[in-house]
């Protein structure tokens, strides 16, 4: 897997978005990540709409983290349109939430999520849990690379020094 496919980060909070890129720094992710705060930013860079609408500054991530309790339009209506879009129904989505009600798990299921992975608080089962994303997803799963080569893209540790 080429390590410049980026994966793309939905979540609302800068402490578990600071937490996650950490996690990701940790373990040795290298792979560059896109952030969005919100599910319609999310959905403006999938569909290049908005200040997306360059190609050039939205590369297809190979991967979606989402976030499911985001403001706007929320996780699950993001999860439902990139299932239901031709263009981007292969990409692999990974809930990653601080939700455990069964019906969320069951629903996003139903809506064609590849994992639900919940956000555990103790840092260090978090750091298991992005653990175990990094060796399904980048060690045995195989993905579709993306297009690194554009300013919308940057390493991990760049995002970090950003904060």
């Amino acid at each position: 897997m080429n390590s410049q496919c980026p994966i793309l980060l939905v979540e609302d909070s800068p402490e578990d978005t600071e937490a996650i890129l950490r996690a990701f720094q940790r373990i040795g992710l290298d792979h560059p990540v896109v952030h969005c705060g919100s599910g319609d930013d999310a959905l403006d860079f999938l569909h290049l709409r908005g200040k997306y609408a360059d190609p050039a500054r939205a590369p297809r991530p190979c991967l979606i983290l989402l976030d499911l309790n985001l403001p706007g339009t929320d996780g699950r209506d993001v999860l439902a349109d990139v299932k239901h879009d031709e263009q981007l129904k292969t990409i692999p989505v990974v809930v990653l939430t601080t939700s455990t009600d069964e019906r969320d798990v069951e629903s996003c299921r139903q809506m064609g999520a590849n994992s639900y992975i919940n956000k555990p608080v103790d840092f260090s089962e978090f750091l298991g849990s992005v653990q175990h994303i990094k060796d399904f997803w980048f060690g045995t799963a195989l993905l579709t690379q993306g297009d690194a080569e554009n300013d919308r893209v940057h390493p991990i540790s760049e995002l970090q020094r950003d904060s």
